[in-house]
């Protein structure tokens, strides 16, 4: 059953939240809109890019190549108005406590406010906390980069390696990937997530004990992932140093478990404070972005926060019709939930942009992957969007093929900056030229007259009307964004990031959905606790389903023999 019939059933008996008024008038509209083609809405409106492309600072919103009409865009405002995102909106930004599963505020926002507004939770103000903890990040960071601080034998510090998963692990390596022309030319950062041991033997073999520092991110200090691969590094300091009051030297923490982190060696004066109110795929603002502020400076980390304070400001100010996170918003509701799309591409034309779509899809799908609204109801109505991606050009060579000529729709955003980092301005030249190519070819498309009119041209003969002309057919009609900045500075980067956080929070008001919480997660971790003593128990495992049981007894007779077995 596609989404858009699902959309309109109502078997609960109560309004499910995409059976709104406006929703019936939507489906009416979506039916006159199947039929139309892209290149007939540009031939009738010479003003289309004006009249669907908004400016926000140094970011160039591109929407006209969507299927889209004044009346459109104009039916989702008014559903965003029914699902009342202005006042979910405010919600947020006042601190109530909108995860209500977890009873927590959601105030990544109040983390780069940079207007230092009040901003209260239970009654306290939290910029006080906030603002202390990103001037400890700074001072620790420059006396870092500096060369103040050293390590055990007096050497300066060289590599930092962020040790931490998921939220805090995916958003600051993205942003230190993609700043890399304003990151320190003595410091490496290095980043370990997986508990696939290859990766962190990979990441310190390189590495020099002496002049290594660690940074160990996890809330609980007690994150199984996070913890075995931190572990793990200790074991490899003490190896060469062999003593453990040499760990305060090399070891910093972000959590708020200050009791784990002193039992680990770490002196809790280097330890970096955040709060339950930030979520891990929010908390790059916040003290898990200390490999950030190490790898560009305190300054360039202020103009991370201030570009995403400025989208901030925006969102929570601009009308429905001119907010760029709510227009991008509901052209993914109206291609998931009417059209019937369930993916989305993320396409930079950026190489230090291309960690960006796997940040996205923690971002998006752990946010509103959900199936159950925030009211314990199961939905009748597709929600979050699969979200993938990679860089543009290298796309081009990949998977456009599926994009142009297959059967599925996947709108797409399309994402560069004006201006390069490098003086290589031929290439970039080229990059442009394919970034525009790619869109125009997806909403135009070419008919089979143009392919063979074309065919015959490069032939040198007559139209070409044989069996092979449909292969070279495009449909085209598909949809997609155009997202160019100025140039990728941090500021840049920061109102990026910040408008597609406030996209994935309209959508979810607009689905019913808590964005904030992420049970699913859960299950596995806890099935792998169980699982993890059974590997090494001296009798076959029986308890689990025939399947995993047997996969079970056949690792623990295919590994390496243990004693007892």
């Amino acid at each position: 059953m596609s989404s858009a019939v699902r959309m309109v059933r109502n078997e609960g008996g109560g309004p499910g939240v995409l059976h709104r008024p406006v929703c019936r008038v939507l489906q009416a509209h979506h039916a006159q809109m199947a039929t139309v083609h892209m290149r007939d809405l540009f031939a009738a409106d010479p003003a289309r890019f004006e009249r669907f492309s908004l400016r926000v600072g140094e970011l160039l919103l591109d929407y006209s190549k969507n299927r889209i009409t004044g009346d459109t865009m104009s039916l989702l405002e008014r559903l965003a108005e029914e699902a009342d995102v202005a006042g979910w909106r405010e919600r947020m930004f006042a601190g109530d406590k909108i995860n209500h599963t977890e009873n927590r505020a959601v105030l990544h926002v109040a983390l780069r406010n940079r207007g230092n507004r009040p901003v209260r939770v239970d009654g306290e103000d939290v910029m006080p906390k906030v603002n202390a903890v990103i001037e400890r990040m700074g001072a620790f960071a420059e006396q870092v980069r500096s060369g103040e601080w050293r390590g055990y034998t007096g050497e300066r510090i060289t590599d930092v390696v962020n040790v931490g998963i998921g939220g805090s692990d995916l958003g600051p390596q993205m942003v230190v990937q993609a700043l890399k022309p304003y990151r320190h030319p003595r410091l490496k950062m290095h980043f370990i997530s997986n508990v696939d041991g290859a990766h962190v033997k990979e990441a310190l073999e390189a590495l020099n004990p002496e002049t290594t520092l660690f940074i160990v991110s996890s809330k609980t200090f007690a994150t199984q992932e996070t913890m075995t691969n931190a572990h793990y590094a200790r074991e490899w300091f003490l190896a060469q140093s062999q003593a453990t009051r040499h760990i305060a030297r090399h070891f910093v923490a972000v959590s708020a478990n200050r009791d784990a982190v002193a039992a680990f060696g770490i002196d809790p004066a280097h330890m970096f404070e955040f709060w339950d109110w930030v979520g891990g795929r929010y908390s790059l603002w916040s003290a898990i972005g200390l490999s950030i502020v190490l790898a560009v400076g305190a300054e360039r980390f202020a103009e991370l926060l201030e570009g995403a304070h400025e989208m901030d400001e925006h969102f929570r100010h601009a009308p429905l019709a001119q907010n760029m996170p709510v227009i991008l918003a509901l052209l993914g509701i109206w291609y998931n939930n009417f059209f019937g799309a369930e993916s989305h591409a993320i396409l930079p034309y950026d190489h230090y942009l291309r960690s960006l779509p796997a940040y996205l899809e923690q971002a998006d799908m752990e946010s509103n992957g959900k199936s159950v609204d925030r009211d314990g109801k199961v939905v009748d109505y597709a929600t979050g969007s699969i979200i993938w991606g990679a860089s543009g050009i290298n796309g081009q060579h990949a998977f456009y093929q599926l994009l142009h000529q297959g059967t599925k729709m996947i709108p797409a955003d399309f994402i560069v900056s004006v201006e390069s980092h490098t003086e290589l301005q031929a290439h970039h030249d080229i990059l442009i030229a394919n970034f525009l190519a790619q869109t125009e070819a997806l909403m135009r498309g070419r008919t089979r007259e143009e392919t063979q009119l074309e065919m015959g041209a490069l032939e040198g003969g007559v139209a070409q009307t044989g069996q092979f002309v449909q292969h070279k057919v495009f449909d085209g009609n598909h949809p997609s964004n155009a997202l160019l900045l100025q140039k990728l500075t941090p500021h840049a980067l920061g109102m990026l990031i910040a408008l597609y956080e406030h996209k994935i929070f309209v959508q979810g008001v607009i689905w019913n959905l808590n964005s904030y919480d992420q049970w699913g997660v859960e299950l596995g971790k806890q099935l792998a606790s169980r699982i993890l003593p059974e590997l090494h128990a001296a009798a076959p495992v029986g308890g689990h389903d025939a399947s995993t049981n047997a996969l079970i007894n056949y690792y623990r007779r295919m590994s390496r023999p243990r004693a007892g077995l």
